[in-house]
């Protein structure tokens, strides 16, 4: 049956609680996240885990919520991290800066700072108090985290020099000169544009390879970042609880890396050629996945439900804006902006009853865009969403309580 597990995975899962009823009757449903969190842990718990919890091979964590509830899960230590490094060394494109042992500079959202300093604390059986040092923020010798602010548009000038420094010393150690870095797109070109306004470019090293795998990245910011580095400029997409599934070359161009995995696509209403992803993993030994609704959505070269043909992770399901045309997602309301205006940065849209709506934006140059464009963008927002749409420009959008930001919003402006 189509979706159904193999014979090796439920070998992987024949005993452990939350799948038995599903091996009784010899079919299994979608795994939703609530399912999973019902009984946890002891919907999950075997000898073998309980085992591997006592000695430390396995660990409890939270999933990474950026505007959905947070989930709590069980995985080896590292389990994300070594997933990324499995891709960064055998990636097509920047294999080579892994060999050569680039340092890998992480620019993201405050709070994976901060959990990369409390866990670092917690190996010396301490309490993280105050901010955290560069020595705090140091994952492993290969990677350090810069971030220390919530909001990334008020960075002041001694904050960007300071971030600036320790990309430099982290290339220091590297014979060429060279490093890695990792980010958030957002993030990324949010220093560009502090570097350039404060006169510090010249003091900004040129990466050897860039990763951005943190949030969905708008096309005009990938345009913006392809322009300013003269490297490879790569996308990943995973998630806490899966790792890595897909990652693009440095055309944008997306390929699989599904060991240990398999993936269905399901349209996500009848008729639609968004689909919801839908994963089978044994990556993660002590927590197997089979057809687990992950909640992310795709759309394929030809709208077909071909995973080898994925061309756009869109975006939420949770956050899927219902139209009359059928679910729209956050990728194809950023399509439509980027075809209207390649200056456009920061974008939200704004939800007013059932017929209104108000595209707030902020430019890169923080210059609003003109007459024809605003009069484009108004028009293709209107026809895509089916509602009277405003546009009004701004200089500052704020950043989710999460470091990341939200495409829609329904409160009043």
């Amino acid at each position: 049956m189509k979706g159904q597990p193999t014979s090796d995975v439920i070998e992987h899962i024949r005993d452990i609680p939350i799948y038995q009823e599903s091996l009784a009757k010899g079919h299994f449903p979608l795994l939703d996240k609530p399912e999973i969190a019902r009984g946890f842990p002891d919907n999950w718990m075997t000898p073998r885990l309980a085992a591997a919890l006592e000695t430390g091979e396995a660990e409890f964590v939270l999933s990474t919520g950026t505007n959905h509830a947070r989930m709590q899960i069980i995985r080896p230590p590292y389990f994300l991290l070594h997933s990324y490094y499995e891709l960064w060394q055998n990636h097509p494109d920047i294999a080579g800066t892994w060999e050569s042992g680039c340092r890998r500079v992480s620019l993201t959202t405050v709070l994976a700072t901060e959990h990369v300093a409390r866990v670092n604390a917690a190996r010396r059986g301490v309490e993280l108090r105050g901010t955290p040092t560069l020595a705090d923020r140091w994952l492993d010798p290969r990677t350090c985290y810069l971030n220390l602010r919530l909001e990334p548009a008020h960075w002041g000038r001694k904050e960007v020099v300071r971030m600036l420094r320790e990309i430099d010393l982290a290339r220091s150690t590297h014979p060429r000169g060279q490093y890695h870095l990792d980010c958030s797109g957002y993030h990324l070109a949010h220093l560009v544009r502090k570097a350039e306004a404060f006169g510090l470019l010249d003091a900004f090293p040129a990466p050897a390879s860039i990763i951005h795998a943190y949030e969905y990245t708008p096309a005009n910011v990938r345009r913006f970042l392809r322009r300013r580095f003269d490297c490879p400029v790569i996308d990943l997409f995973g998630s806490t609880e899966l790792g890595y599934l897909y990652y693009s070359d440095r055309e944008g161009r997306y390929r699989p890396h599904l060991d240990g995995m398999s993936v269905e696509l399901l349209p996500v209403a009848p008729g639609s050629t968004i689909h919801q992803l839908i994963v089978t993993s044994v990556r993660n030994p002590y927590m197997p996945l089979v057809r687990y609704r992950s909640g992310d959505c795709v759309r394929t070269l030809d709208g077909t439900p071909d995973p080898a043909a994925i061309t756009q992770f869109c975006g939420r399901q949770k956050e899927l804006l219902s139209t009359p045309n059928g679910p729209v997602a956050q990728g194809d309301l950023d399509r439509h902006i980027a075809d209207a205006s390649p200056r456009i940065f920061l974008h939200q849209l704004h939800l007013h009853g059932h017929a209104d709506a108000t595209l707030l934006y902020t430019t890169f140059t923080d210059v609003p865009v003109d007459a024809t464009e605003a009069a484009e963008l108004r028009q293709s927002i209107g026809e895509l969403t089916g509602r009277h749409c405003r546009i009004e420009h701004r200089t500052h959008i704020p950043v989710g309580r999460s470091g990341k930001y939200s495409w829609l919003a329904t409160h009043s402006v």
